[in-house]
C-alpha cells in the first residue's frame, strides 16, 4: 500500500540517498542539501513576515535557484507556494494576486513593480535557518496553488496536496524508471504543473534536475549537451520544433537522452522521432488538475503506439472515456470526455467551490473536457477540447485531426487551426501556420493552396482549411497558444476584407463559386 509524503519529506530523502546530486540552471545551480539549507533560511523569513500553515506565499520570480528554494521554503511552514508567470501583465498579476490573497509577495529586484505593492525581494526574505519552525506538515496538506493558464477564461487556481503531488513524483520514477544517475531536463517553467512535476520527479529519484530557465533554442540546446540530459520533457512541439531545429543540432551530441516526452498529433510524434534516432519518444496526458499527469507512455510500446497514444493511467490513477451528453461509457475506439480520478487529481479551485462541484461528480471523476479515444489494450489518444471542436455546416470537426494532417507537410512547422465564421456553413477551419526555417522563404500564397491541396488529399472537404495565414511569433498563454486570440484575429481580418463567406472546396482545386 502507498505511503503517501510531503515535499519536505523528499527532499530530506534526496539529501539523505544524494548529497552530490542537484539543480542546475544555466547560470546557477546548487546541491539538494544546499537547497535545503537556503530554504530554511527563507522558511525563517517568510514566519517572520506573517506566513504561516494555509497562507499564500506569492512568488512572482523568473527561472532560477529562487523560486525554487521559494516553493520548497513555503511548504516547510505549512503555507501554500503560489508561483506566478513573470511574464504576465501588470492587469494579469494584480488579478492572481487579488485571488490568491497572499500573505506574503516575493519578487526579484526587476519585478517588484508588477508584483505589486509591499512585495519583498528574495534578499529581504532570507533569516536565520535556526530560526525557522518547526511545522508538523501531513500529507492531506495543500502543497501548492497552481493558476491555469487561460486561454478561454480567467485563470483557475487549482491546490494540489503534498500527498497527490509526491505521488506523481513517485510514479514518474517508476514509468520513466529513473535513477539517482539521471538527469531529468525541462524548459517548463516553475509556475506551470509540469516544472512542479520534473521538480518533484527528481526529488523522489535523488537525480538532478536540470532546467533551462529562461528558453530560447540556443540555450536548450547548449544545456541538453552540457548538462548530458538523460531523460526530457520539453513537452509542446512549440519548444521542442525550434531546438531540432537549432543549426547546431546533432542527436549524436547528446548520447545519454533516452527518453524525451513530448505531445501532439500523431503525425508530428512520428516525424520528431524521426529526428531523434538515438532516443524514444513517449506521450503523455493530463493536465494542471491532474498535477501534470494522468497518463504516460512506456518505452517498451512499439512505434506506432508511442506516437499514436498516451499511454495507460499512472498508478493509483484511474480514467474512463464518457459520452458528455448521457454520461455512458464509451467502448474501445469511441471518442469521449476524458474523465479521471486517483491519488494525483487536484483538491479543489481555490476560491471556487461551484466550479469544483461543477468538474469534480459525486464520484469523485474530474471531467476533463477533453474529448479522448481509448484502445484496446487501454491506452489512451487526446483527440481535441470539447471546446475545439468546430462544426462546419451541421458536421463536427476536430481542429487537432486538421492540425495533425497539416503537420505532416514538410513546410510546416508549428501549426494551430480554429473556427472562422462563415454565411454558409456556421464556420469553417482556418489554420495559423508557422512555417519550418526551410520553406520561410516560399511564396506564401502558392504554399497555402499547396497546403489546402495536402489535406484534401486525404480529408473530406469539410475538414479541409479555408484560410491559411502564416504567423512568425504566436499569442502565448504559458506554454500554450492562445487559440481564442486566433479566433478573434480570424473574424477581425474577415470583416476588415468584407468576406462573409469562405472559398468552396474542390479535390482538384480552389474555386471561388
Amino acid at each position: 500500500m502507498r505511503v503517501l509524503r510531503t515535499l519536505p519529506d523528499l527532499l530530506d530523502d534526496a539529501v539523505a540517498r544524494s548529497p552530490t546530486r542537484e539543480v542546475a540552471f544555466p547560470d546557477e545551480r546548487a546541491s539538494w542539501p544546499a537547497v535545503r539549507d537556503a530554504a530554511r533560511a527563507w522558511a525563517a523569513g517568510l514566519h517572520a513576515r506573517g506566513a504561516g500553515r494555509g497562507d499564500r506565499v506569492l512568488l512572482v520570480l523568473p527561472g532560477g535557484l529562487d523560486v525554487v528554494v521559494g516553493i520548497v521554503a513555503a511548504t516547510m511552514l505549512g503555507a501554500i507556494p503560489t508561483p506566478l508567470n513573470p511574464r504576465g501583465t501588470r492587469d494579469e498579476t494584480a488579478w492572481l494576486r487579488g485571488d490568491a490573497d497572499p500573505a506574503v509577495v516575493v519578487a526579484s529586484p526587476e519585478l517588484l513593480d508588477l508584483a505589486g505593492p509591499g512585495a519583498v525581494t528574495p534578499a529581504e526574505v532570507v533569516g536565520e535557518p535556526s530560526a525557522a519552525p518547526v511545522v508538523d506538515v501531513a500529507p492531506g496538506d495543500p502543497m501548492i496553488l497552481l493558476y491555469t493558464s487561460g486561454t478561454t477564461s480567467r485563470p483557475r487556481g487549482c491546490v494540489h496536496t503534498h500527498g497527490a503531488y509526491t505521488a506523481l513524483g513517485e510514479n514518474l520514477v517508476e514509468r520513466l524508471r529513473l535513477t539517482p544517475d539521471d538527469r531529468f531536463w525541462t524548459p517548463l517553467p516553475m509556475h506551470h504543473c509540469g516544472g512542479i512535476d520534473l521538480l518533484v520527479g527528481s526529488l523522489a529519484a535523488g537525480c538532478t534536475l536540470v532546467h533551462v530557465g529562461a528558453f530560447t533554442p540556443d540555450t536548450a540546446w547548449r544545456q541538453l549537451v552540457d548538462e548530458r540530459a538523460s531523460v526530457a520533457f520539453p513537452a509542446f512541439d512549440t519548444i521542442w520544433l525550434p531546438v531540432l531545429d537549432h543549426p547546431g543540432y546533432d542527436p549524436a551530441r547528446v548520447p545519454d537522452l533516452r527518453t524525451v516526452i513530448n505531445v501532439g498529433p500523431a503525425e508530428r510524434m512520428a516525424a520528431m522521432q524521426a529526428r531523434m534516432p538515438g532516443s524514444i519518444q513517449i506521450s503523455c496526458l493530463g493536465g494542471t488538475e491532474a498535477a501534470g499527469f494522468c497518463c504516460v507512455g512506456s518505452v517498451d510500446d512499439p512505434p506506432e503506439a508511442r506516437a499514436g497514444t498516451s499511454g495507460v493511467p499512472l498508478r493509483d490513477m484511474e480514467a474512463t472515456v464518457r459520452d458528455p451528453e448521457t454520461g455512458r461509457e464509451c467502448g474501445p475506439g469511441e471518442i469521449g470526455e476524458f474523465l479521471h480520478r486517483g491519488v494525483s487529481r487536484m483538491a479543489y479551485y481555490h476560491g471556487d467551490p461551484d466550479t469544483t462541484a461543477e468538474r469534480i461528480d459525486a464520484e469523485g471523476w474530474f471531467h476533463t473536457g477533453d474529448l479522448v479515444r481509448r484502445d484496446a489494450a487501454g491506452r489512451y489518444t487526446f483527440v481535441s477540447r470539447l471546446k475545439d471542436m468546430l462544426k462546419v455546416g451541421g458536421e463536427n470537426v476536430a481542429a487537432a485531426e486538421v492540425e495533425g494532417r497539416l503537420a505532416e507537410h514538410p513546410a510546416v512547422g508549428v501549426v494551430a487551426v480554429v473556427g472562422a465564421p462563415d454565411a454558409r456553413l456556421g464556420e469553417v477551419a482556418a489554420a495559423y501556420v508557422e512555417l519550418a526555417p526551410a520553406f520561410r522563404g516560399a511564396d506564401r500564397e502558392e504554399l497555402g493552396r499547396e497546403l489546402v491541396d495536402h489535406c484534401l488529399a486525404t480529408l473530406a472537404t469539410f475538414k479541409a482549411p479555408r484560410y491559411v495565414e502564416f504567423v512568425d511569433s504566436w499569442p502565448m498563454s504559458g506554454t500554450k497558444v492562445q487559440k481564442g486570440v486566433l479566433r478573434e484575429r480570424i473574424a477581425a481580418d474577415l470583416v476588415s476584407r468584407g468576406i462573409t463567406e469562405a472559398p468552396r472546396l474542390s479535390r482538384r482545386h480552389l474555386t471561388a463559386g
